[in-house]
């Protein structure tokens, strides 16, 4: 983990870099992806699901949950994910809804920075990192002679 500072318009163009958006989530998907055969089952993402800590993130919960109710929470954002109902994510439908959760993201940051803590290898680290490299690469001019 390291601390960034990050804001709306940091993710927002990491997510317009199609490129660079969808090489990071592709090798997300493909870490998931235990069984090499292109589609996440509920299985694959649990681990994902669970790391995301929601419950704990957003409703403060400091006790765990029963297992009930994470199964339902759990259930339901892979429902999310899962945008066919097929029962599996393709890497299509993975990278549309971490397109739209970076996008909320961005929007929720706003346009003032904000120091905040971020995971390493996470999307969030990937955009702060490929703004930080835009902004340290030195420009080349060419010189008439």
């Amino acid at each position: 983990m390291s601390v960034e500072i990050v804001d709306g318009r940091t993710v927002q163009s990491f997510v317009e870099d199609e490129r660079a958006f969808n090489s990071c989530v592709d090798a997300r998907f493909a870490a998931l992806d235990a069984d090499r055969d292109g589609r996440l089952s509920y299985a694959e993402m649990t681990g994902e699901l669970m790391a995301l800590r929601v419950r704990e993130a957003h409703f403060g919960a400091d006790a765990p949950a029963p297992d009930a109710e994470l199964a339902g929470l759990y259930g339901a954002l892979f429902a999310r994910f899962d945008r066919d109902g097929d029962g599996a994510v393709d890497r299509h439908e993975f990278r549309a809804e971490m397109r739209e959760v970076m996008l909320a993201v961005a929007s929720g940051l706003g346009v003032l920075p904000v120091q905040m803590v971020v995971e390493e290898g996470s999307l969030l680290k990937r955009a702060v990192d490929r703004e930080l490299l835009a902004t340290t690469t030195p420009t080349t001019t060419t010189l008439a002679a």
